[in-house]
């Protein structure tokens, strides 16, 4: 993912019809320099494209920053209220100014960031119609490195003469056009810097010229202009003067490129939920079915009686006692139970284990002896038993649970 910076130049410069070029350069987000230049704002689209981000530095000149006290706001009421609190620092309406404002110090003042709406509009609506996904807009002069004690101002020549920045302290800066005149700009900058140290920033080129005239000036130095320092504090200049700004479009495009994965994602799940109720219909219906047909077994069977439980238990219990008064005993019954179990025990050296013998629920439940059965004689009987097609099971410490393979335990 990579972040496009471009230096935009200051709007004198655009306003005196000359073709524009703005210095860029591509950034990794670990902060690797990709790739750098100067080019038209309309020539860079595939670059614009391409990038997640692109960041606008806009010329100090066209930026006002303002030192405004705000009562303690949520974000949303600060920022509906900031054309009042700006008001009277404003030439014209603050309706026709985009504002951005940082965060408050302990005195409650906060940097404002004031720009003519309708320019930064043109701006950055070219960068959305060039597919840009995300536009941030901040002060040049908050793009300049901060250092404590000391003033930081870079010169940009351009058509109106030099456009200059300066960043005064964490949260203040300004910006002007200055004749191309190097040695009244150099004196400028010295002068608005007050007493305090002044780094300027200054291509290579005029580097070479202005290095004899800024020797003449004290507390002046002179630093060769690179991305490096515009990358680092512009990520930190906690400004975003684009906000809410042209922003519309990307937004619909944004929305646009999830619309047929979305669309997609409601077929299917209009498929899977047809196809459940289908299948639940389906089985509802099979179900029915089965009942009715196990119903009109039991009716043709037994014509006379009524059903007062399934078909398929009553039918079972009715064969199960036709059984018994036929005289042919169960499998799961007391007494075929209980000699099965006699049987086996005649595996285990000692036959005297049993404490209680009870029937319930068509299964023995045996209560044995303390100490009469240790494990191996245990599982001896459990295999005696198992060739007669009963299981033993131990719901409890000596208690023993018999019944027929498959009849499991009941509550």
């Amino acid at each position: 993912m990579t972040t496009l910076f471009i230096r935009y130049p200051a709007k004198a410069s655009i306003d005196s019809g000359a073709a524009q070029s703005c210095p860029f350069a591509l950034v990794g987000d670990g902060g690797n320099l990709l790739q750098q230049g100067t080019a038209p704002l309309g020539n860079l689209g595939a670059m614009v494209a391409s990038a997640r981000r692109v960041t606008l530095l806009l010329a100090a000149s066209d930026v006002t920053l303002l030192r405004v006290k705000t009562p303690p706001l949520s974000a949303t009421k600060l920022k509906a209220a900031l054309p009042a609190l700006v008001e009277e620092h404003v030439l014209g309406d603050p309706a026709d100014c985009a504002l951005a404002a940082g965060p408050a110090d302990d005195d409650g003042m906060r940097t404002v960031a004031v720009v003519q709406r309708a320019w930064l509009e043109v701006l950055v609506k070219a960068l959305v119609a060039q597919g840009a996904h995300a536009v941030t807009a901040v002060p040049s002069q908050l793009s300049l490195p901060f250092q404590p004690g000391a003033v930081s101002a870079a010169l940009v020549p351009g058509d109106a003469g030099y456009d200059l920045a300066m960043r005064q302290s964490q949260s203040e800066g300004l910006g002007m056009t200055l004749p191309a005149q190097p040695q009244a700009a150099l004196h400028t900058v010295r002068v608005l810097a007050g007493e305090q140290p002044v780094t300027l920033y200054v291509s290579a080129a005029q580097k070479a010229q202005f290095a004899p005239l800024a020797a003449e000036i004290a507390h002046l130095t002179l630093e060769e202009d690179h991305w490096a320092h515009w990358i680092a504090a512009a990520r930190g200049a906690g400004l975003n003067l684009a906000q809410g700004v042209g922003d519309s479009g990307a937004a619909a495009r944004a929305w646009q490129r999830w619309r047929w994965p979305l669309r997609i994602g409601v077929l299917a799940l209009l498929v899977n939920v047809v196809g459940v109720n289908v299948e639940w219909l389906r089985l509802k219906a099979e179900a029915k079915a089965v009942n009715r047909a196990m119903l009109q077994t039991f009716k043709s069977v037994y014509p006379s009686e009524p059903l007062v439980v399934a078909p398929q238990d009553q039918m079972s219990r009715n064969i199960r006692l036709a059984k018994a008064n036929s005289g042919e005993a169960g499998g799961d019954e007391f007494v075929t139970l209980s000699a099965a179990f006699g049987e086996a025990l005649g595996v285990l050296p000692r036959k005297d284990i049993i404490a209680t013998l009870d029937y319930k629920d068509h299964a023995l439940l045996v209560k044995l002896k303390p100490n009469t059965v240790d494990a191996a004689a245990a599982q001896t009987l459990r295999q005696s038993l198992a060739g007669r097609k009963l299981e033993m099971q131990e719901p409890s410490p000596g208690t023993w649970r018999i019944a027929p393979v498959g009849a499991g335990a009941k509550s």
